[in-house]
């Protein structure tokens, strides 16, 4: 029998061919994947890596910018604890802070920048360098200006104190010497002594008889003597003040009166003022008469001044008179 249920001896004939090309195709197509993938991979990391430079050196831009801009700040402190405490001295500064004011505004005008370069920041760190010397400078000559200030406040103090002593003893010399010059000027008062007061009445022929009536008297003679041992030579006024019983002032027919102000009792009338050409160490005597159309019945008081004070006074009596008198 041609037919029969075993199998046959004869090998199978091979799988086609296109089943090979699928599986190469496959792979070329995975080893691509592949391929890209390490590309992706490897890009990224690349990409990453520049990146990380990138934040790298912005972080150290950043990083010596705020230090610079720190350092500029550290300088702007000191430079204002300089100038603020001694505002007194800005006058004599003038030139160092105009320096120091350049510098501020180009330091400024570098960290106001927003993409400032290496090379900026380099420069306004060096600039802040030459600002600190700067400040240290201005900082010793301010130390040195006010040294001098409080040596010439202390010496203004010592002169001051010295002027007030000096005027305090010119003072106190003023006032001894105005003590002393009063002194002397009391001291040199005089002294009348001797006061006489004599009533006259005079004859038809020129003759004088002594009276003591008082309606034959046609005048009274005041006499007195006056002497001071410190008084210096030349002329002195004396005032002579002559009151009549009813306690009136009277004024000489012969001399004019007037006011004179004393040194103890005030604005005095007096009857008459003589002159008197004294001479130093001696005694004087004075005579002065006192004429009145018509002598009162009683005491006439006679008070003599000079130098503002009173120096002497005396009194005589004047009777009525009998019928036959």
């Amino acid at each position: 029998m041609t037919n029969t249920n075993y199998p046959s001896a004869t090998p199978e004939s091979p799988a086609p061919k296109s089943n090979n090309n699928k599986n190469i195709i496959i792979g070329l197509l995975a080893i691509a994947l592949l391929g890209t993938w390490a590309y992706l991979l490897w890009n990224k990391n690349k990409t990453g890596e520049e990146k990380q430079q990138l934040t790298e050196q912005v972080v150290k831009n950043m990083s010596q910018r705020d230090s610079i801009q720190l350092l500029y700040d550290f300088a702007l402190q000191n430079y204002d604890s300089v100038t603020v405490a001694n505002n007194d001295l800005q006058g004599k500064l003038t030139g160092k802070q105009s320096e120091i004011g350049k510098l501020k505004s180009e330091i400024g005008s570098i960290l106001n920048k927003q993409n400032a370069t290496k090379e900026e920041l380099n420069l306004a760190k060096s600039k802040i360098a030459e600002l600190n010397d700067k400040i240290t400078t201005l900082e010793a000559e301010v130390t040195r200006l006010t040294g001098e200030n409080q040596q010439l406040t202390t010496a203004n103090t010592q002169l001051s104190t010295e002027k007030k002593t000096l005027e305090t003893n010119l003072a106190t010399t003023q006032t001894e010497k105005k003590s002393l010059e009063e002194t002397v000027d009391v001291g040199s008062t005089f002294t009348a002594t001797n006061i006489q007061i004599t009533a006259v009445n005079e004859k038809k022929s020129g003759r004088e008889k002594l009276t003591s009536t008082a309606k034959r008297v046609d005048k009274l003679l005041v006499s007195f003597d006056v002497e001071n041992r410190i008084a210096k030579s030349g002329p002195t006024d004396m005032y002579i003040m002559v009151m009549a019983p009813d306690g009136k002032v009277i004024s000489s027919d012969s001399t004019g009166g007037g006011t004179l102000t004393t040194r103890q009792d005030g604005d005095k009338i007096y009857t008459s003022k003589v002159s008197v050409n004294y001479e130093q160490g001696t005694r004087k005597n004075v005579q002065l008469p006192i004429y009145q159309t018509k002598f009162q019945t009683g005491d006439y008081k006679i008070q003599v001044y000079q130098n503002g004070f009173k120096i002497g006074e005396g009194t005589r009596n004047l009777k009525k008179g009998g019928l036959f008198s």
